[in-house]
Formats: structure tokens, sequence, C-alpha cells
């Protein structure tokens, strides 16, 4: 498939964060209804699976692609990019009762823009090696700011720095999985590296879910009736298919902010939908700030002593 235009590929990162508000309020809703959170992550993993089997069943070229990794010869870390997923579902299942929604999130995408610009300078993902420049560094600390601005007036809970780290560390595995898959999915096919992320990580998120009590909230009979609840996997599908076509245009910082922006807009739209609190001030400019970011990010950086650096956009 031909590379995409950076604009485009900006617009499709930030669908895939306003999938991703529509998937976490999905999941939130479910775990709230079968008593367990962790359960509820769980489902959303195992609907990602059943999507991913049927289309594996029904689509030949997806059954290719996977045969086609068995020639990539990639190293083994490259198919492990589903673990940042379930440890990002698990570091919330453990932090947001403690620190609130709101220290979360600001954790989380304060480390998913350190591993942004972490896994772009070592050129861990197929877009190659992308340089810490100034307008990279700017973009990703105004990111920050701007989630940082949009959690204004959410209740915080107690501050507990080693929860905050590991809110910080699902970011960071947030920020890896995405470089990983696409660099699977650039050896084979979108549809390999959808499956080989679901894959890996459904059973760590189940382990996960057992640990945190939620075979006991499975076997007790309070599944809702509610169809759209369980369709958390095939949101988890949409987004990983997205992260994998935008990737190697912008790199992982520039998706990363993208998708943020798109997690705002998308929780403004949930926000005004009847029955629901409404739209905050924080939060539109927190999402304007985040867009900013985006721009800013991908500017060149200045030459220096009359040398003009190579800027990847």
């Amino acid at each position: 498939m031909s590379r995409i235009p950076t604009w485009a590929a900006v617009l499709l990162a930030a669908l895939a964060g306003v999938t991703s508000a529509v998937q976490s309020g999905i999941n939130a809703e479910l775990g709230e209804r079968v008593g367990s959170g962790a359960l509820g992550a769980a489902v959303n993993h195992l609907g990602g699976c059943v999507v991913i089997a049927v289309g594996l069943a029904l689509v030949p070229s997806m059954r290719r692609g996977l045969r086609a990794l068995r020639r990539a010869g990639l190293p083994w870390w490259a198919y492990v990019g589903g673990v940042g997923g379930a440890l990002l579902v698990t570091a919330a299942t453990y932090v947001v009762p403690v620190l609130g929604v709101a220290i979360f999130t600001i954790a989380q995408v304060a480390g998913n823009s350190v591993g942004g610009l972490a896994v772009d300078r070592v050129g861990l993902g197929p877009a190659g090696r992308l340089a810490v420049t100034g307008p990279r560094l700017t973009g990703a600390l105004l990111g920050i700011a701007a989630v940082a601005v949009a959690q204004i007036g959410r209740p915080v809970g107690e501050l507990a720095v080693g929860l905050v780290l590991l809110g910080m560390a699902g970011g960071f595995g947030v920020a890896i999985q995405a470089a990983l898959n696409a660099r699977v999915s650039a050896a084979s096919s979108m549809a390999a590296a959808t499956a080989v992320n679901f894959a890996v990580g459904t059973p760590l998120v189940l382990i996960a879910a057992a640990a945190l009590g939620g075979l006991d909230a499975a076997t007790a009979g309070r599944w809702p009736s509610q169809w759209y609840l369980y369709l958390g996997g095939l949101c988890g599908v949409v987004i990983v298919t997205l992260l994998l076509v935008t990737v190697p245009v912008v790199g992982v910082l520039r998706v990363g902010l993208s998708t943020v922006g798109g997690q705002l807009v998308g929780a403004m739209i949930l926000d005004a939908l009847p029955g629901g609190p409404g739209v905050r001030a924080a939060l539109v400019v927190g999402a304007v700030m985040t867009f900013v970011a985006v721009i800013v990010s991908g500017r060149p950086a200045r030459a220096r002593a009359g040398r003009r650096e190579p800027v990847h956009r």
C-alpha cells in the first residue's frame, strides 16, 4: 500500500483517538456492570480475538499475511508489541481507583510522549530514525500540558509516586507497541500485525483479570444484555489498524499526540450527548492545544552552522 499524505495520517490517528474514547466508555460501563474493570478489559481483548478469527476464516489475504511472517526473518522481540497494550490495561486497573482518571491520563500521556521520542530516536518503527529536535521536544511537552489542562475540574485521588510511574510505564509501553506492530505490518500485512498484537496481549490481560478477581465476577451472572457493551474488541481492532497505517508516515510521537487529540474530541462528543455532563471549557482548550502540539512537532528543525539537518516528516 502506498504511503498516505501527512495530513491524512494525522486525521486517521485522531480518528483512532475518537474510537479509543468510545472504547474506553464501553469498557468502563461493562466493567461497572459486571463488577470488575479487569474483566471488562479481558472481554475487550477476547472480542478483538473473535473479530480477527472471523477475518482469518473469511479473508484469504489475512492468512497469506500470517504465512509471510514465517519468511520475514524478524527478530523475536518484534512480535511482542501486544505486551505494551496489556501493560496499559493492567496499569489502568491498578492505578485509576487510587489516583483517579485525571492523574492517570496525564501520567499515561507523559509516558507515551517520552516513549514516542525514544522510539523514534532509535528507529524502532518503520519510519526510521527521527531525531529529538527542538520542535519535536516542544510538541511533546505541549501535548502533556494540553492533557493536564483538559483534566482541570476532574476529581483527583491519592497521589502515589509509584502508581504515577506505573501509569507512565503503561504509556511508554503503548509507544513501543505502536512501533513494533508497524514493523510487523511492514514485513507482512496490517491484518497479520493486528492478529499478532491480540494473540500476544490477550493471554496477559486474562492472567491480570484472574489475578484481580475477574473470575469471580465472570461467574456471578451479572452480564448485561446491551449488545453495544461488547463492541470494545471491534473498536480495538480498528484502533490498531489505524495506528499501523499512520506510524510509518509520521512516526510514533506525532501519532501519539494526534491520538490524544482525538481522544479529547471523542470525550467532548460523549459528554455532549443527551444525559451527559456537557462539554467543559478545559476539555476544548486541551484538545486545541494537543493539535497545536501535533503541528509544532512536525516543524523542521533549524539548521545549525549553515548545515541542514535531515528532517523526517
